[in-house]
């Protein structure tokens, strides 16, 4: 007995080390800028949400970005989706089952105590066997409590390994829930922003309707006096009843825009209580925070779950490494048997052993082997995949800042030629009333009037949409949120 204890004592101080490969954290990329050449502000034009945004290096994205688009309405509906939303809360049951998971592995670091009891009744056949009790009797009752203990010595670190990596997927589905809060988020404030500028789009086709309207009334009644032949009204008819058929598409596209925003903030479409927006009732955000681009990869939910999975492939390696070696447990065992119940623990009755045991695979087809390459691959894969993810955000990043630049120009664009439409037009109707212009001018000219409200409703709505993807490239400021709830002490919650 004393030798088994020395021997476990030894075995026990020798279970610093762990196998496998050590993980090491990815280092920041080194990257100075998103894109070269960068504007220190985009260009600006003199419609509403046509100011110029500035490109400030030296701020963070807030972690209520949505604030800044200066809405009660979006603020409010974006905390109910965020409390409201079967996705995010589906995102929570795996954190809260990943949790789990990962302090039951850290379990098997614990001994494993068991208790059990046994009662029976039983006749020995004394005609062939010898009696089981001292005393003889065929029949007795037996009653056995008996309590065993095993312990893996984790010798290689290989429990260890288990424990890391189950606390590296834990860790991982944390952001896998940061980042459904990030994508909700993004989603609920692109669904409001599309949603605005069909709202601005159906308006200024609704107004195309009653200018075009008011022209072949006009025209009607020239045809009426014989100033003009027939010809010319059918025309204008006809341009009034394509723009007329476009009115449907646009409010049916409103129409499923409500119903995905209901979904997203977890109400059913027959809910018509729902906020409805106007690009004229949010207010684009002038500074636009962009912070250092080598800290992305630490702002990033979906980079830091794949730098997370990263960690759990590193630690797999080790658990198959470790199956190839040898394992060592302490068993120990004691108890109490007797016929009756009150003497299981009398003198005599009681029985114990104790020991080391040790096990080791000396084949199994090259299973171990293969399962061990297989973890290799497994970690080469998760490597490659945090690269792209790497690569991926840099690139939502910079496109954001590229489209960014060029919506204000294209606002601009948009806008002037709106304004050009808009003159032409007028003058075009007034020299058709005198006689001094063909009603085909006349069309030409409704048509491009009608293009260029519709084109300038969607050059705004993209600049609103696009700052939106800015903020979300940008990780949405949840690692600066993370990083200061670190420095304060305050907990984050899951």
């Amino acid at each position: 007995m004393s030798r088994a204890l020395a021997v476990a004592v030894l075995i026990a101080g020798l279970t610093g080390c762990a196998v496998g490969p050590k993980f090491e954290p990815p280092a920041e990329p080194a990257v100075s800028d998103y894109v070269s050449n960068l504007p220190p502000e985009t260009a600006a034009a003199p419609v509403q949400g046509g100011d110029a945004q500035r490109f400030v290096a030296a701020a963070d994205v807030p972690a209520d970005w949505w604030t800044l688009f200066g809405s009660p309405g979006l603020d409010a509906l974006v905390d109910e989706a965020l409390a409201n939303s079967p996705t995010l809360e589906a995102a929570k049951a795996a954190l809260r089952q990943a949790n789990e998971l990962r302090d039951a592995q850290r379990g098997t670091r614990f001994p494993t105590v068991q208790v059990g009891y046994s009662g029976a009744r039983q006749q020995d056949a004394v005609g062939t066997l010898s009696p089981t009790l001292a005393s003889s009797d065929p029949s007795y009752s037996l009653h056995t409590t008996q309590v065993n203990v095993a312990y893996l010595l984790d010798l290689f670190g290989q429990n260890r390994r288990r424990v890391e990596s189950a606390a590296a997927l834990a860790e991982a589905q944390q952001f896998d829930f940061e980042g459904a809060s990030l994508t909700l988020t993004s989603n609920v404030v692109a669904a409001a922003i599309e949603e605005a500028s069909l709202r601005e789009q159906l308006a200024a086709t609704e107004e195309i309707v009653r200018g075009e309207r008011e022209v072949t009334e006009i025209l009607r009644r020239q045809a009426d006096i014989g100033a003009i032949p027939p010809l010319d009204v059918m025309a204008q008819e006809a341009q009034l009843a394509t723009t007329e058929a476009s009115l449907p598409a646009l409010e049916k596209q409103l129409a499923q825009q409500r119903d995905l925003l209901a979904a997203l903030v977890g109400r059913f479409p027959s809910d018509d209580t729902l906020q409805s927006f106007h690009l004229a009732d949010l207010m684009l955000p002038r500074d636009l925070p962009i912070g250092v681009p080598s800290n992305l990869v630490r702002q990033r939910p979906d980079v830091r779950e794949a730098e997370a999975r990263l960690h759990a492939a590193t630690a797999d390696v080790g658990v198959a490494v470790g199956d190839m070696l040898p394992q060592f447990s302490l068993v120990a065992s004691g108890g109490g048997v007797a016929t009756q119940f009150v003497d299981m623990f009398a003198a005599g009755n009681i029985f114990w052993a104790a020991g080391v045991t040790l096990s080791e695979t000396l084949f199994a087809g090259g299973a171990l082997k293969h399962k061990k390459r297989a973890a290799e691959a497994a970690l080469d894969q998760a490597g490659a995949e945090y690269k792209g993810v790497v690569l991926l955000a840099f690139q939502n990043v910079a496109d954001s800042l590229h489209a960014l630049e060029l919506d204000a120009e294209g606002v601009g664009a948009s806008a002037r030629a709106e304004q050009a439409s808009a003159r032409n037009l007028e003058a075009t109707r007034r020299n058709v009333e005198i006689g001094a212009a063909s009603n085909l001018a006349l069309l030409n000219a409704e048509q491009t009037y009608n293009e260029a409200q519709v084109s300038l409703a969607a050059a705004r709505a993209s600049r609103f949409a696009d700052t939106a993807a800015l903020f979300q490239a940008l990780g949405g400021g949840w690692g600066h949120a993370q990083a200061d709830a670190a420095e304060t002490g305050v907990a984050q919650s899951n």
